[in-house]
């Protein structure tokens, strides 16, 4: 049988121009964020299938890469459900380690920690544009601050980044799962009907507001309680005054510490930001993950036409692990779109160092190849990009594609003649 030379669906190979942009990017996360007081971890891609498994990480559950136990562990024999097979998963997401490793961890680490992780995740999702079944997540959290001052935090930090990396005009779309609670029960809906009320209402940029209310009334939510929980999409976003207007007309259902703790992240960011976006309070964004317990937000880009990354605070899922809540936010950036974006716009990498390419004919001898490959190494340790290939027969071709490679230099060398 033929050996396969395609990747496996949904996973890319990742050739040398893309290549340069990612490398260049991951120094400009870990640059940006570090000035921010984040400090960069790891966690091992396999995790505890309980962990993966715990309904908190809402559909990304059923798209898990599940593994196998392994030798003597693996009775395929007496098997009789998925539990005696399965003991671990390639992790899905960044939040659930991060959590495991925050709550290993605890007691070498300060308070409030500020984390920065990069790696690959997995899910076996349907590919499509800007989406793969292996990708790379950008997360920074931070664990132990109960203020808004972590939101506040993650999103400049955020928004900084993608100010450095050319990104314009985008919007920063926000919310707050209480919020999004205390309409639904304004409306009349029963606690217990409140995820499956969020589900139609994470559809509106997708089905729009006739669409969510045919979903409503179609799962058997009372016509009374949909009217009138629809009837708070009309106008009630954009700025903060949208955010007090919202706040006025359900009243007691909403806490006023969460209106001005919301409002205040947005005012502290607006004052502060250096990047050039927008902060666009959307009481329509839901934000997929069953975790969240206060403030979510996310990224949107005219240039994607949706989301490019998002987070929000997480305050329960810690005491999963340790019995006790500790305040955790975080925000990720989908650093594939990112970088899908940045190939589309051709971006050139700036402030890059000299490309030099040294074509050497054939047949040179010995000692002056010895020259060529010192005077090479003196300009690399000045910080100059040197690459020695052998001339080839079409010379012109070879030089053209060097060209297209982005070495800016071409110098050669043949046989009879010395070496400048």
């Amino acid at each position: 049988m033929a050996m396969k030379k395609k990747p496996v669906t949904g996973m890319k190979d990742i050739l040398p121009r893309e290549m340069e942009i990612r490398d260049y990017c991951i120094a400009k996360i870990k640059e940006t964020y570090r000035k921010f007081g984040f400090t960069p971890i790891e966690t091992p891609a396999v995790e505890h299938i309980e962990n993966l498994s715990s309904k908190q990480g809402g559909e990304n559950e059923k798209l898990i890469f599940k593994i196998l136990k392994r030798g003597e562990k693996l009775q395929l024999e007496t098997a009789k459900e998925e539990a005696d097979l399965v003991d671990g998963g390639l992790r899905y997401d960044l939040t659930v380690p991060l959590c495991r490793f925050y709550s290993n961890n605890a007691n070498e680490l300060p308070g409030p920690f500020k984390a920065l992780q990069m790696g690959s995740v997995w899910r076996a999702d349907r590919p499509q544009r800007g989406r793969y079944r292996q990708f790379m997540q950008c997360d920074i959290d931070i664990l132990g601050e109960p203020s808004n001052i972590a939101e506040i935090e993650l999103i400049l930090a955020t928004t900084t980044l993608l100010g450095k990396l050319s990104f314009k005009n985008f919007t920063i779309r926000i919310n707050d799962r209480r919020i999004l609670k205390a309409m639904a029960a304004w409306s009349g809906f029963a606690e217990e009907d409140y995820d499956a009320v969020f589900i139609a209402l994470d559809k509106m940029d997708k089905i729009g507001l006739d669409g969510v209310r045919e979903e409503l009334l179609s799962a058997g939510h009372p016509a009374e309680s949909v009217e009138k929980y629809l009837q708070l999409f009309g106008g009630n976003a954009g700025d903060t005054a949208a955010i007090r207007t919202l706040a006025e007309k359900i009243g007691d259902f909403l806490p006023a510490e969460v209106v001005d703790g919301l409002v205040g992240i947005i005012d502290s960011v607006e004052s502060a930001k250096t990047a050039d976006f927008r902060m666009f309070f959307d009481p329509t964004l839901v934000r997929g993950m069953s975790y969240y317990t206060g403030p979510i937000f996310e990224i949107s880009m005219d240039e994607y036409g949706g989301s490019v990354g998002g987070g929000g605070r997480y305050d329960e899922m810690i005491g999963r692990f340790t019995g006790q809540n500790t305040p955790a936010c975080g925000f990720s950036i989908g650093f594939e779109r990112i970088i899908m974006l940045l190939l589309e716009q051709d971006f050139q990498i700036p402030g890059t160092a000299g490309k030099t390419a040294y074509l050497v004919e054939k047949g040179t001898p010995a000692e002056k190849l010895g020259r060529i490959i010192r005077k090479a190494g003196e300009k690399r340790e000045a910080g100059e990009t040197v690459n020695i290939v052998m001339m080839k027969k079409n010379k012109k071709f070879q030089k053209d594609q060097l060209t297209q490679e982005g070495y800016d230099s071409i110098v050669e060398f043949f046989a009879d003649k010395e070496v400048e």
